[in-house]
């Protein structure tokens, strides 16, 4: 104001008007037109976060922070993220639900994934789901089969029918011919209770060296890395990923599970990528 007004009245009756010292305005007025590199770097850093959060909205501080140091080099402390969000007003456009209700304790087989596992390899523990959602008014539904030793999407598929017990069978299949590269490691295959996992059909296609492990009925909270990561992928897909369905969708959410494994960094995994964390730790 002091600035605006200086041409129309004398600064030092501006001045005192605002009650501060002429010092104080002719310093803040030479670091206006001369700023330090300190703040022309914070100036550069904020247009850097802002350009992540216009590609990448769903996301928060600490995840726009993992991103840019992953693509570009640059290390910021999270501290210095959230100076740089909070100055540019980001924040994360989805909010993500914590599931607490706990179920009955029945099931159809035992569940191994609250048994405090040692996981040390790939393919040692696989959880699974189904998520649907809408593209252009047309039904989708997507299985996904999960490493919970890195997260690594390693197999998944793609119906627009509803309740097409194939995706789930398609992708065990191909989870299947994954596993054959491993064969020193025995496999815990964890998903819900749904009537495709509990079915006789399903269950029939599994080798004696997989083992089954169910959540509690009506308990998420059992099976939760995958509900947290069906959560995230709708958010992604819509919000980040932009799917509209003007190309195949099975192409955009083919391309989407490419960017999760090798470009999306996880908090679970210190911010590495599935594929990062696997070069890093599988020796």
């Amino acid at each position: 104001m002091i600035l605006e007004l200086s041409g129309e009245f004398p600064v030092k009756l501006l001045c005192d008007v605002m009650r501060i010292t002429r010092s104080s305005f002719y310093y803040w007025k030479r670091c206006l037109s001369h700023p330090s590199s300190r703040k022309r770097n914070l100036v550069s850093n904020i247009q850097l976060f802002l350009e992540y959060h216009l590609k990448y909205p769903s996301h928060g501080y600490r995840w726009l922070n993992a991103k840019i140091r992953l693509d570009t080099g640059l290390l910021f402390s999270d501290q210095y993220a959230h100076k740089c969000c909070k100055i540019a007003g980001i924040k994360s456009k989805t909010k993500h639900y914590k599931y607490k209700k706990p179920g009955e304790p029945g099931r159809v087989f035992p569940n191994l994934v609250s048994a405090h596992l040692n996981i040390d390899g790939p393919l040692q523990c696989i959880v699974s789901d189904m998520t649907a959602f809408y593209v252009k008014g047309i039904y989708y539904e997507l299985t996904l089969y999960m490493d919970l030793w890195n997260n690594e999407i390693v197999s998944h598929a793609l119906s627009s029918k509803r309740g097409d017990r194939m995706t789930y069978i398609s992708g065990l299949k191909d989870l299947l011919e994954l596993k054959k590269e491993h064969p020193e490691y025995k496999m815990i295959l964890h998903s819900d209770q749904g009537a495709v996992y509990a079915s006789k059909a399903y269950n029939e296609l599994l080798p004696m060296y997989v083992v089954r492990s169910m959540s509690r009925a009506g308990t998420p909270t059992d099976n939760a890395a995958m509900e947290s990561i069906n959560g995230w992928i709708k958010a992604e897909l819509f919000t980040d990923m932009h799917i509209t369905g003007e190309s195949p969708v099975e192409e955009e959410v083919r391309e989407y599970i490419l960017f999760f494994n090798e470009d999306r960094p996880a908090y679970s995994l210190n911010y590495l990528t599935p594929k990062e964390y696997k070069e890093k730790y599988s020796a």
